[in-house]
């Protein structure tokens, strides 16, 4: 007996000796398989952003560099006087660079209460079908929804019953005005959405005992809702934001042509005077404008959300 057990001690170390390498192997085939399975579900998607976001893009940086032929289109070369031709577009730039910040800060606004009195104040029964009522203007063509604010803000719309009030000469249609309030009605139902998820998480023991600790409405929203609720804002500010820098239809109906966006110019540039290098470059110079703003957007964004998180904590 005395030998006995050293000799299954010894057998059995053996076999878990020999039992290693098999559970390591069987280890790294999974991981080979999760791995592929993670492959093969990314694939699409990855697919669909290679061929379609990073070749296009690919594409016009090439043209950039071109020059246009003599009867319209692209020839060829290795130029940068596209890109010193920037300036020719400026106006176009200073207006999508001016109101589409001021339109995406005036959407948030104005959704921003909407989004609060959905999350916070109203009772989960009725919660689904405002926010049905908020999606609805979605459900109409953005071109009817424009043509319905032309006759709006138009002559015989608005500025007529402003001067039965007294004020005459009033003119809001094919102006800044115009295009910024087409932008707050325009996107509102794509500001709201974000905002009202980040709210709906809100704890509300936070604002009582807020409340309760003597902090006033206005402070306790500054440093208990506003900070939560930043996320929501940023998601929905770069929705908005992303597509008011390259809208075309907003500014051509309710800018009368009068108020020109980068989105007008690329129109001008590739269909009408036929000069795809140089509508590539001013192209490129947008894209490259978005993701510089969006990228310290997003982090002075994040910077204050955590930092008001931890004060929090």
């Amino acid at each position: 007996m005395a030998g006995l057990v050293p000799a299954i001690l010894f057998t059995r170390g053996k076999k878990m000796r020999g039992s290693r390498p098999r559970m390591m192997k069987l280890s790294m085939t999974s991981s080979l398989r999760s791995k592929l399975v993670t492959a093969l579900l990314l694939a699409p998607a990855g697919l669909f952003f290679v061929f379609l976001l990073l070749v296009p893009l690919a594409v016009v940086l090439l043209f950039s560099f071109g020059e246009r032929a003599p009867a319209g289109g692209y020839v060829p070369a290795f130029t940068l006087q596209n890109y010193m031709d920037l300036p020719a577009r400026g106006k176009a730039f200073f207006n999508t660079l001016t109101l589409a910040p001021l339109g995406t800060l005036l959407t948030a606004l104005f959704a921003f209460p909407m989004a609060y009195f959905l999350a916070v104040r109203t009772s989960p029964k009725w919660r689904i079908a405002l926010l049905i009522l908020v999606m609805a203007p979605f459900w109409t063509s953005q071109l009817l929804r424009y043509y319905a604010w032309m006759i709006i803000l138009g002559n015989k719309g608005l500025p007529s019953w402003l001067a039965m009030v007294g004020l005459t000469d009033v003119r809001i249609i094919n102006t800044p005005w115009a295009v910024l309030i087409g932008a707050v009605y325009g996107y509102l139902p794509l500001m709201v959405p974000p905002i009202y998820v980040s709210l709906e998480k809100l704890d509300k023991r936070l604002l009582e005992a807020s409340a309760d600790l003597g902090a006033t409405p206005t402070r306790t929203f500054l440093q208990v809702t506003l900070p939560l609720a930043l996320p929501g804002v940023a998601t929905g500010s770069m929705l908005v934001f992303i597509l008011l820098m390259g809208d075309y239809i907003l500014p051509q109906f309710l800018g009368g042509g009068k108020v020109f966006f980068i989105g007008n110019a690329l129109v001008d540039l590739f269909l009408q005077s036929r000069n795809w290098p140089f509508g590539a470059a001013v192209s490129v110079a947008l894209v490259a404008i978005m993701f510089v703003t969006i990228y310290f957007y997003m982090r002075f964004v994040l910077s204050k959300s955590d930092t008001r998180r931890a004060a929090l904590v």
